[in-house]
């Protein structure tokens, strides 16, 4: 009987090994499916995504689409995921669309990372001293949005101090704001300031540590708010610059014409030539956005790209667990400046990082 039990224990067990192996093989052609399911949708996202780089303007301000093209960078990662994703499950076709996605992110994104021309390093010690100083040729440039007069005053004139700015640009100021930003000591740095307002509530502002000559409520005449100017006199007085605290419209629902609009007004004026330019402030466009671009055309300068420190995001600043994922604060200067030292810093309160920047006003 012992014998008897046993055969049959042996017979019984004889047929589960091509059965486990039958369930291995299903159990691998469904994750492949699904892999290779992912890996043609995240290739083709990454693909789609990337490419709306170089949408023309008027599709740039569909609805949406301005967000969409803010994420751009990104798209870089999804393509990472989808080639690995794509060589795992064999999907050759999605494999090259994923490439294609990272070489044109690559061919777009690697100015931000290698850039020959570098600032010297006489501007950086320029910035360094414990004073002021626009006799030279060289400044420290800061550029911040308060969001609506919520950011903290006092953490804006430390950062200015630490930072031995020498002229700043703040966006979505209020009466109140100004008051708390004099009482943190900003005039013991940056005594002369130009403010203005088009709605009575909200404006925009420029800080100098020596006068603006010809100050200005509104250098754009923009749509989107007033951008206050004013002129900075470098090199002993020889230089003068032109400095604009730039507010554009934010393309938010109901308003990507007026987004796109209001960034066309800020393009014309690149055609004046009579006047060297530096514009801060808050943009509401990367440098993926084709107004933006256009607005640089082949005159201006976005502080970031030219620095080439790699990305410098700067949007949204105020949010528990989502990154800072979008640079749409920047500093533009005008052809034949240089920047460097390109970082953007907390400031509590605000839902922007302000951005700092080192530039080289005299070219040569």
């Amino acid at each position: 009987m012992a014998q008897a039990a046993k055969s049959r224990t042996t017979r019984s067990a004889g047929p589960v090994q091509p059965i486990r192996l039958v369930n291995g093989r299903r159990s691998h052609h469904v994750r492949n499916c699904i892999f290779g399911m992912l890996a043609w949708v995240f290739a083709l996202a990454s693909l789609l995504g990337t490419a709306t780089h170089i949408l023309p303007e008027s599709i740039q301000a569909w609805p949406y689409m301005p967000v969409v093209v803010s994420l751009v960078p990104w798209f870089a990662l999804l393509a990472i995921v989808a080639l690995v994703l794509a060589v795992i499950s064999r999907r050759g076709f999605a494999a090259i669309m994923a490439i294609a996605a990272i070489g044109l992110q690559i061919w777009w994104q690697y100015p931000f990372f290698y850039n020959q021309t570098k600032l010297p390093r006489a501007a950086i010690a320029a910035v360094s001293g414990a004073s002021m100083n626009t006799d030279d040729g060289y400044a420290r440039l800061m550029t911040c949005n308060v969001y609506k007069g919520r950011a903290d005053a006092q953490e804006i004139v430390d950062l200015v101090k630490s930072e031995h700015v020498e002229v700043l640009a703040l966006q979505e100021t209020t009466d109140d704001f100004v008051d708390a930003l004099n009482r943190a000591g900003i005039a013991d740095y940056l005594p002369y300031s130009q403010v203005s307002s088009s709605d009575g509530v909200y404006g925009n502002g420029l800080w100098s540590a020596t006068p603006l000559g010809d100050p200005a409520d509104d250098d754009v005449d923009s749509s989107a708010s007033f951008m206050p100017g004013g002129t900075v006199s470098f090199n002993g007085g020889t230089t003068p610059v032109r400095f604009v605290s730039v507010h554009t419209t934010s393309p938010t629902r109901s308003r990507w014409q007026q987004w796109k609009r209001s960034l066309d007004e800020l393009a014309r004026m690149k055609f004046n030539t009579d006047t060297r330019y530096i514009f801060m402030g808050d943009f509401n466009a990367t440098y993926d956005h084709t107004p933006f671009r256009d607005f640089l055309g082949n005159r201006f300068i976005d502080a970031s790209r030219q620095a080439a420190g790699g990305f410098v995001f700067s949007w949204p600043a105020d949010i528990d667990y989502v990154p800072t994922f979008a640079g749409i604060d920047h500093i533009v200067l005008d052809s034949g400046m240089l920047a460097g030292q390109v970082k953007s810093e907390k400031i509590d309160g605000s839902d922007h990082k302000a951005l700092l920047a080192t530039g080289q006003i005299l070219s040569g």
